[in-house]
Order: C-alpha cells, then structure tokens, then sequence
C-alpha cells in the first residue's frame, strides 16, 4: 500500500513539475524591426555554386549604384567648370556645369541624350558640403532641375511642373537636421551623400531663342553653403576651358568594370544605406562580400560572377523590349523610372540603356527598336510614324522623337538633324488631313518631305518619344504611340 502511495506521489510531482514548466514557458521574442532579424552567420561554409547565386542577385540590385559611383569619380576630377572634350559639362565635386546649347551629337559619355533641353551636370558630396542652388526666372520656358541619390532615384520636386519659385535652395544629406538658413527658399534632402544634379532647360531650334535662354542659363549656378551670401551670382557658361576625354570609339564610356565590382560594392553599400525591405538583402550580399574578403577562393568566384553577368545579364538591356513595359504598338516604356525603389530590374536596364530618367510625371519615355512587323529597324528602308490629327503626344511641356544609332547615341548627318518634335513646330509639314507623319531612314524621303525626316544610319537604329510633363492620357496608357510603318 506504501509503495503504491509512493508511486502516486512520484506521478502527482512529475504532472507538477510539468505545468510548472508550461506556465513559466514563453513565446520566443518575434521581430520587431529589421535589426532584430538574424543573417548570416560569420563564417558560414558556402559553396561555389551559392556564392555564384548571390554575386549574380548582387550584380543586378548593385550595378546602377556602382556605376553612379564610379561616374562622380570621374568627373569630379574635373579642376574647374569646364567641357570634358569640348562637349560634356564637367565640374569639380559639389558644382555644376551648364552647357549653352544642345548637347554635342558628337559625345559618347551618355547614352540617349535629347536635343530638346540644354543640359547641365555635376555631382555632389552633401554630407561633407550641403550645396545651394539657385532658381532664376524661366518665365513660360519649361524647365526642371532633376536631383538624384545614390540608387538613381529622384529626391526633389524642381521645376516648372511643381511651380518652383524664383530664389535659393539648399541639397543636404541625410544627417541634415539644422533648421533652414536664412534668405534659402526651401530645403531638399538626399538620402546618400552622392548626388547627382541634371538641369535640362528646353528651347527650340532658333538661333532667336538660343540667344534668348543666355540670361537664364547664366544664373542657374550651384555652390557650397559657405559661399552663399543672399546675391543671385551669375556665371558666363560660353567661356569654359576644355578638358582632354578619353578615347571611347562610338560606345558610352564605361562606369562598371566587373573584375572590380566585387571590390567597390563594401564602400557603395557604406555610402548608399538600404531602403526600408532592404535591410536583409544587404545581410545576405554583406555575407559574402565578408567571406571574400577572408578567403581569396570566394573572392576569385565572386570575379568570376561579375565577368559572367556582365555578359550575360547586361547587354540585353539595350535592346528596348526588355525595358519597362508595352505601351502599344510595339514600344515599351518604363513606369518606375527614377523612383525604382525595390524594381532592380528596370533600374539596371535604365542605367545600362538610358542612365539618369526623370521621373514620369516629369517625362515620359516610350522607345523601340523595331517595326509594326517586329522586325529590326535599319536604315536601309524607310519607315513612317504618324500621329493622327490631334494626336501628337498630349503634354503640358513639350514632346521630341529621337533617332539613335546601335550605341544610343546620335546618327551624324548633313542635316544634323537627331530629333523632331515641339521645338520644330514652325517647320514641321502636315498631311492634307491634319496628320503628321515623321520619316526615318538613311535615304531621303523626297524633297517635299524632308523637313519631317531623321536620317538614319545604313544600319540597325531606334526611336524614342519624350512627353516631358504629360497629361493623364500618357501616364495612364489611353494615349498610345503610333505604329513604326515600313514604307519601302
């Protein structure tokens, strides 16, 4: 009787010490911020074929932001304001350059530039700096100052579309937090300490309005904090000193090397913090860029990674189908541009095909390469576009159709011609109908047609419309781009 009361006792304080145990259990801590959330481990084992996977993700997410590093290296070493070959604005960092015309279709440092705008270029460090740039007068002139971070996303609303006031304002970085200086208009904070700064002033094609844009474009000055002193300054942008370029051939300049990009993604991802989501991205691309670090057989795999991507990944990217989206009629278009957020894809086709797009409230891009058939454009037959009455694109600023070669760059021709659009509203003819129908070929239409013609080159070219501050009709895709027609 004894022993069965034991084992009864022995029973009850095992059943004790078990809902003991259950109440003084507890829920394991879930996450509540990024932070909280564990990577990978220092010094985990990883195989090649893994190390391969993450270099390739890391290649595409990281391209765009290495190559907008590389690109404020190299002009930043400009030693003045100043034109790199006579024909690229360059400006030591924390300045800008304007030019004072159309940019030079003889340049190769940027793919796809227009001839709608006046450019102006320069790259800044605001951390170390925060930069004052001035707004003059533009009058009914469309402008719009764009000012990109690190990732190549837009960080300000500059321009005529935001009804930006004459007067001074100030880029500053992200550890900014000193209330507004007197005499500034507004203050505008990047994320990254990298910025990049692109005014692009429209004019058309008159020697008379060449001239009359001299006055504003001689105030448009950026220039560090400490030099501002309440006076709108001014600067003549037609004396500039020439900088010797590079020798490129008929390709863009090149700003991503891959048997280095595994060495200066650390000091990118220092520069350019995660955006929010972004944070375990960064752990798992971290981990391996530690490993390779330690270990030169991973840092090796990981060479290997990029030189493959490079070219696998990244050439497909000039070919417009793998752009954006269709937007009708065989073109496509982009829909995040300059604002990419976690969209790597387009934001490293961009940088690859188009580096540096506005915003789509600001300008909408719409691009091929091919015909209304699918078939390669070549300069060796002749194509129409052509844009019912009423219908040429529906903008509150102005619209251009630009020819480019194979590289994305200008077609050089007897009638330096590259676009047409807005700015030719006084020389473009009209069909009896009230269409218009634009020209693309390396033979001449006829002579009663040329003022609509872009002369193409005797080989593979493509289009490309800009709506620069479209209407609703453009944005929400009712608007769409005629069809590119093989006429002979």
């Amino acid at each position: 009787m004894k022993t069965i009361r034991r084992q009864v006792l022995v029973v009850a304080a095992l059943f004790g010490a078990l809902a003991l145990t259950s109440a003084q259990s507890q829920q394991v801590p879930l996450p509540k911020t990024p932070a909280e959330v564990p990577g990978p481990a220092a010094g985990t084992a990883m195989t090649a074929e893994y190390v391969h996977t993450v270099g390739r993700t890391a290649y595409i997410w990281g391209w765009a932001l290495v190559n907008s590093h590389n690109r404020r290296v190299g002009f930043g070493k400009a030693p003045a304001l100043g034109l790199v070959g006579g024909v690229i604005p360059a400006a030591p960092i924390g300045q800008v350059t304007m030019l004072t015309n159309y940019v030079s279709p003889d340049q190769t440092f940027v793919t796809c530039p227009n001839q709608d705008v006046v450019y102006g270029a320069g790259y800044l460090a605001v951390n170390k700096d925060p930069v004052v740039f001035q707004v003059p007068d533009f009058g009914d002139r469309f402008w719009v100052y764009a000012l990109y971070d690190g990732r190549t996303d837009e960080f300000g609303e500059i321009g005529k579309a935001y009804g930006t006031k004459p007067g001074f304002y100030l880029i500053v970085g992200p550890d900014w937090k000193s209330p507004t200086p007197a005499g500034i208009n507004a203050v505008v904070q990047s994320s990254t300490d990298l910025v990049f700064v692109a005014p692009r002033i429209f004019k058309d094609d008159t020697t008379e309005d060449t001239k009359a844009v001299q006055p504003v474009l001689n105030q448009i000055m950026f220039y560090p904090l400490s030099q501002f002193d309440g006076k709108m300054k001014t600067k003549d942008w037609s004396k500039l000193p020439i900088f010797p370029a590079p020798k490129t051939g008929r390709e863009e300049a090149k700003y991503v090397v891959p048997e280095v990009f595994f060495d200066q993604l650390p000091q990118v991802m220092l520069e350019v913090p995660p955006l929010p989501g972004e944070e375990a991205l960064y752990k798992w691309i971290g981990s391996v860029l530690d490993a390779a670090a330690k270990d030169p057989v991973i840092k090796q795999e990981l060479v290997e990674t990029a030189v493959a991507a490079e070219k696998e990944l990244i050439p497909p990217f000039f070919q417009w189908k793998y752009n954006g989206r269709p937007a009708g009629n065989g073109w496509n278009s982009p829909v995040n541009n300059a604002q990419w957020g976690t969209d790597y894809l387009n934001r490293t086709g961009t940088a690859k095909s188009n580096m540096y797009d506005n915003r789509p409230n600001e300008t909408k891009y719409i691009y091929t390469d091919n015909d209304s058939q699918g078939q390669q454009l070549n300069g060796n037959s002749l194509y129409s576009v052509t844009f019912a009455k009423g219908q040429v694109p529906p903008v509150k600023g102005f619209w251009s159709l630009t020819l480019y070669d194979d590289h994305h760059l200008f077609n050089p021709n007897p009638l330096k011609r590259y676009s047409l659009g807005t700015k030719n509203a006084g020389t473009l003819q009209l069909n009896p109908d009230g269409s218009l129908t634009i020209y693309a070929g390396a033979t001449s239409p006829g002579k009663d047609k040329e003022s609509n013609w872009l002369p193409a080159p005797n080989g593979t070219f493509s289009l490309y419309i800009r709506a620069y501050w479209s209407e609703q009709a453009i944005l929400d895709g009712t608007w769409q781009p005629p069809a590119v027609v093989k006429v002979k």
